[in-house]
């Protein structure tokens, strides 16, 4: 706290002055999140060191895509009460944003810790996860499944949403009342009422995971220093960066756009008044209203990015590209995200710890020893398969 002010370290104990659970922010998140989309992706992961438990997470996308860590936090185990916790702590340092959004998987108290803490956030499923039940349910269908499934959760139009669904409800028998069980705004794009930008599934979260398998067997001391340091790493070389960036929109929002204004190239416009336009994209025609900045595809209100069929009228008219994206993609705000600094922390024997806290004894949590060896791989989620190990000889 001393090297790093403005983050933020609970510890909460048991009665007894056992271990519970633990959150830590840094400052330089805190800061960083007002500049990135309002769209959370939190998972957890099994800790493997003697003491075991759960390691929960917190991240969002920067300006450019990447893995931007939000929070941490350690507990018993995935139940109600550690979930609700860890989300209460996030609430209490990051605020509510009226557009926000949580992603996760469909872990039963996730979601009663969502409906908990934060009751006004619209709550979305990972594609990718529901798949997977998908195909322990329909353990016939999966072609068809993986065919038309992910295809009808990305589609921005709802017209072709319900063109695709058909398709896919026709194919595997079933499936249509089970996904509308679920709820067609928590897994489509096109029915979200929040804006989910690009983020459809939890591989933030996933790969922040697998970023960090080594060091989950640490103790926990050593296991939270490994984060600071690799959170201190990301912000200096990501600041480095962003400072270094000449355009106006971050390195893969400037590739993006460019690949979208060569198909644009192709695309025929026909003006209607100043401000509508009627885009011929092959055999269909969109419809772009500059004044309300909206395309009848869908892409450009719901990602705050142009389409193609946008970039096709900017091309024909005195409108400019970048006045037309959204600040959350600019150079500016992918810089002013690691503008804080994460500093490096001392040895112990030069800390000043105060007296209370040098004179508390914190107690390891019960663990209950299973025999056998401990387990090192991850158990794979519901309908995953995890690759067979085969030797060259068999690939």
């Amino acid at each position: 706290m001393a090297t790093n002010p403005g983050s933020v370290v609970n510890l909460e104990v048991t009665d007894g002055n056992k271990f519970q659970y633990l959150f830590i922010a840094f400052a330089a998140s805190i800061h960083g999140f007002s500049y990135c989309r309002p769209v959370i992706s939190i998972d957890a992961t099994h800790l493997k060191g003697k003491y075991r438990g759960v390691l929960f997470t917190a991240v969002c996308h920067d300006a450019n895509q990447q893995i931007f860590p939000l929070a941490f936090g350690v507990g018993d185990s995935e139940n109600d009460a550690s979930w609700s916790w860890f989300l209460g702590r996030v609430k209490s340092v990051f605020g509510v944003n009226p557009a926000l959004v949580i992603v996760s998987d469909r872990h039963r108290s996730i979601n009663n810790a969502v409906q908990e803490v934060f009751p006004q956030a619209f709550h979305g499923i990972c594609m990718y996860h529901l798949l997977n039940n998908l195909k322990t349910k329909f353990r016939n269908k999966t072609k068809e499944l993986e065919q038309h499934y992910i295809r009808s959760a990305k589609m921005y139009n709802l017209q072709d949403f319900h063109v695709l669904f058909y398709t896919l409800c026709s194919a595997v028998p079933g499936v249509k009342e089970y996904l509308e069980a679920v709820g067609l705004d928590r897994w489509t794009r096109s029915h979200a009422p929040s804006r989910r930008y690009n983020i459809m599934t939890t591989n933030i979260s996933e790969s922040l995971n697998a970023v960090l398998v080594k060091v989950r067997e640490f103790p926990i001391t050593a296991f939270v220093n490994e984060i600071r340091l690799l959170c201190q790493k990301w912000f200096h070389e990501r600041r480095t960066k962003a400072g270094g960036c000449t355009t106006m929109m971050s390195k893969d929002i400037e590739t993006k756009l460019e690949e979208r204004k060569d198909r644009a190239q192709a695309m025929g416009v026909i003006c209607a008044d100043q401000y509508t336009f009627d885009v011929v994209d092959g055999d269909r025609n969109y419809c772009v209203d500059m004044a309300l900045w909206t395309c009848t595809c869908r892409k450009f209100q719901l990602d705050q990015l142009p389409c193609d069929h946008v970039l096709a009228v900017v091309r024909k008219t005195p409108y400019q590209a970048y006045d037309l994206c959204s600040l959350y993609y600019t150079r500016e705000f992918w810089h002013e995200t690691y503008r804080g600094v994460i500093s490096p922390i001392p040895h112990i024997s030069s800390w000043t710890i105060p007296e209370q806290i040098s004179e508390f004894e914190l107690q390891p949590p019960d663990v209950r020893t299973v025999a056998g060896r401990r387990r090192k791989r991850r158990l794979p989620s519901i309908g995953e398969e995890l690759p067979t190990p085969k030797c060259s000889r068999c690939k």
